[in-house]
């Protein structure tokens, strides 16, 4: 599973809140509550976050390993 709780952990210490993302970065709010409830995102809103936040993937999502293995 991946997880998006680092991503608000992020904003916080970057002072940026969602309606900074959505109001000056065009951030879908569909996408962020995409993000609030770790559904799946593409690619490159991970990577557009990353851009404005300044950081890394891992400073945004984390994966945490299921207990169903394939």
């Amino acid at each position: 599973m991946i997880k998006y709780d680092r991503l608000w952990e992020t904003m916080r210490e970057k002072g940026v809140t969602q309606y900074d993302l959505y109001t000056y970065h065009n951030v879908n709010r569909s996408q962020l509550d995409r993000l609030r409830k770790n559904k799946n995102v593409q690619t490159n809103t991970i990577d557009r976050l990353c851009n404005i936040l300044h950081c890394n993937v891992e400073d945004i999502m984390e994966h945490i390993e299921d207990d169903n293995h394939f």
